[in-house]
């Protein structure tokens, strides 16, 4: 009987799982979805549990329950104490981890195994390899994305994707010794593995990392997979499977808006350089404004438009901004938000950032759905953004951004850049919108600025 409801467990966890995917398609199911989400994981590890105690040779449930506790309480006080803003290095440690834990689970079934057939062998071998390269790739993802000066910058070394390829023949080679019984060759296959993790990692630059996460959610998802077959746990294979897919699904998303080739990033030819003039030669006629001055510019605008950024999520100006758009609204000023794929630094930054201040789903404007109308906008306001709005990307062909697809922000009747300074973005180039004929930078922190503006429209 007890194998029966193990098999049944299985079914229900992996329907929720694939209902609480489906939840996430939309703001107003998202939180559905992640309830959903969580129940199929507590289901399928409780039935994980009693599946181990019928097959295990030796079960000691201790070791489970304290391994349960102590990561229920990590990833409990990581879900209250990290900020939004480092929600995507977050993402980055999470996907390593899964392809940690895919690497140790394949190995431990590996040492416990007698004679595993060639076809177990060779799924052991494939988690082992993307499991390796995605713990690795993470962690040095992770490192670009908290600007450490070691990884910030790329390690330039000679001729490295012909020794990517190399490192990948001989990983493939290790797989193959693996198939035939070479159970030994799991070891140099996974230090291997991790090295070529990190070589694909290091060429790839900041402005680039929405897609690298997205590519290592989804090598998560098939080292988990693979790990499902190695171990025959259906619920991992279906689990691991909808992970892996969906991650491809948002990487090509994510290439197509930041007009990157997924073949260029598996291969890890992101870096070009830019011929563009010089930060000085950019910014020289840039206009300053007061949030007095843009009161002003807002009281008398019939339409709005709101540009959110990296910068608006590091101030944790969502809630200033909210205020901004209903005290506008008050006034019969029709307020929009236009959201850029990539803007922040993981997919959906934004709209997780302008949700949690309740601001209508219907106020975001996608990209392609608000750039045939820029024109018609009295006022954009830009608080934090910096290389989704830079219209080098429609102008300089030798440009890292070069055809990346851009918020077309300089087509505004006016435009109000809300940053701290000039400093640039991801991408570590000038930004001329901010010395446009139509443009004026507000110097101040997004949260302080905003705040400032909108007790200069009461005050009027």
């Amino acid at each position: 009987m007890l194998p029966i409801l193990i098999k049944l467990a299985y079914l229900v966890a992996a329907v929720m799982f694939i209902l609480g995917l489906k939840g996430m398609t939309h703001p107003r199911t998202a939180v559905r979805g992640n309830i959903y989400g969580a129940l199929a994981m507590v289901i399928a590890l409780v039935a994980a549990i009693f599946d181990a105690y019928l097959h295990a040779f030796s079960f000691t449930p201790v070791y489970i329950v304290l391994g349960i506790i102590v990561g229920s309480v990590i990833g409990g006080v990581l879900a209250v104490r990290v900020k939004m803003t480092a929600m995507p290095q977050m993402v980055a440690l999470l996907n390593g981890f899964g392809g940690l834990a895919s690497v140790l689970v394949a190995g431990g079934d590996l040492m416990q195994s007698i004679h595993p057939p060639p076809e177990s062998l060779l799924a052991v071998a494939a988690s082992g390899l993307i499991g390796a390269v995605t713990f690795w790739g993470s962690l040095l993802a992770f490192g670009k994305l908290e600007e450490y000066k070691v990884l910030a910058q790329p390690i330039r070394i000679p001729q490295q994707q012909l020794i990517n390829v190399a490192l990948l023949v001989v990983c493939l080679g290790f797989a193959g010794l693996m198939a035939f019984g070479y159970i030994w060759a799991y070891i140099p296959l996974v230090l291997l593995a991790s090295v070529l993790g990190v070589m694909l990692v290091n060429p790839i630059g900041g402005a680039d990392m929405p897609v690298v996460i997205a590519l290592l959610n989804s090598y998560s998802g098939l080292a988990a997979a693979m790990t499902g077959f190695a171990i025959n746990n259906h619920v991992l294979i279906i689990s691991g499977s909808l992970v892996g897919a969906s991650g491809i699904i948002l990487t090509q998303l994510m290439c197509k808006a930041m007009n990157r080739s997924l073949l260029n990033v598996l291969v890890g030819f992101s870096e070009s350089s830019s011929s563009g003039a010089k930060a000085d030669e950019v910014y020289a006629k840039v206009r300053s404004v007061s949030a007095e001055d843009v009161a002003i510019m807002l009281d008398t605008a019939q339409r709005v438009v709101i540009v959110p950024g990296y910068g608006l999520a590091v101030a944790q100006a969502q809630h200033a901004v909210r205020d901004l758009g209903k005290l506008l609204e008050k006034r019969e000023v029709t307020v929009e938000y236009a959201i850029h794929p990539v803007a922040g630094r993981m997919p959906g930054h934004m709209n997780v950032l302008l949700a949690e201040a309740d601001i209508p789903y219907e106020q975001l404007k996608e990209m392609d759905q608000i750039n045939p109308t820029l024109e018609t906008v009295d006022v954009c306001l830009v608080i934090g953004a910096n290389d989704v709005v830079n219209p080098v990307a429609r102008t300089d062909p030798q440009s890292p951004i070069a055809g990346m697809p851009i918020l077309d922000v300089d087509k505004c009747r006016t435009v109000v850049v809300i940053k701290r300074s000039l400093s640039p973005g991801f991408a570590k180039i000038p930004n001329p919108l901010f010395a446009a004929d139509n443009a004026y930078m507000f110097f101040a922190d997004a949260q302080a600025g905003v705040l400032e503006i909108v007790q200069s429209l009461k005050n009027q």
